[in-house]
């Protein structure tokens, strides 16, 4: 049974156009952190204006939030995200065996695409964030057909058929969201480098070849690290290569 966390809203929309946009209208007036769970999204999309596909049962939420860090930290909550992802599905599921995380923002279940994760945030002046909405999709009853995926993609899965677990979208954000409190308060307290090597710890791929994929350009080299700016570290035959965004490829 998971606690709600102390000092987070919680409003559930029986239908919304995206949870992240929602976020960005009640931004100007919250008290606190508040998280938003969409039963129903008429405009979901994902990175870089992707649509996403967000049948009924599923979940789309989003936590916003105005942080008080410089915006390159504010933008590392997208591995504290990833992390409490990570254990909210071990909460339903009771297991870990399958579980990894993709750099930037995505959750694998047995090499699949279970879950995503995109980050908003509007600024003001003087380069401040001034609210940051994390959204977060999750395919906890059906995952969308692979002709509607790019060439290449990971293949998307869905929690029930993966597993047989089935879990509604109100349950599973009680878990994420004791998750996600838990790994915030870490984050706060001791900055990225407990966040980084526990992501690190739970990451798909390390050690082995794959491509990182821009709208300019590919680099193709060994998974060594994310560094402390959260880029991800590839060795390449030119030398180690910091990329800070990029689709992945495996």
């Amino acid at each position: 049974m998971n606690t709600w966390p102390e000092g987070y809203g919680r409003r559930v929309l029986a239908e919304v156009d995206s949870t992240n946009a929602e976020a960005a209208r009640i931004a100007p007036e919250l008290a606190g952190p508040e998280w938003i769970l969409g039963l129903h999204q008429t405009q979901g999309r994902g990175r870089r204006g992707r649509a996403w596909v967000d049948p009924i049962g599923n979940f789309a939420g989003t936590l916003v939030m105005r942080p008080t860090e410089a915006p390159d930290q504010v933008a590392l909550r997208s591995f504290v995200a990833s992390l409490a992802l990570y254990d909210a599905f071990v909460a339903v599921t009771g297991r870990t065996d399958g579980l990894a995380l993709k750099w930037p923002n995505d959750v694998l279940l047995n090499g699949g695409k279970v879950a995503g994760i995109l980050l908003e945030s509007a600024g003001m002046a003087g380069g401040a964030v001034s609210h940051i909405a994390i959204g977060i999709g999750v395919n906890l009853a059906h995952a969308p057909d692979t002709r509607a995926v790019e060439t290449q993609a990971t293949p998307p899965v869905s929690l029930l058929s993966e597993t047989g677990a089935s879990v509604t979208p109100e349950e599973f954000l009680d878990a994420l969201a004791a998750a996600y409190a838990r790994w915030e308060a870490q984050f706060v307290t001791y900055g990225f480098d407990p966040i980084r090597t526990a992501w690190l710890a739970r990451a798909a791929r390390i050690g082995e070849v794959i491509t990182a994929r821009t709208t300019r350009d590919e680099t193709t080299g060994t998974f060594e690290t994310v560094d402390s700016a959260g880029n991800l570290v590839l060795k390449t035959a030119k030398g180690r290569v910091a990329i800070p965004a990029a689709d992945i490829f495996f």
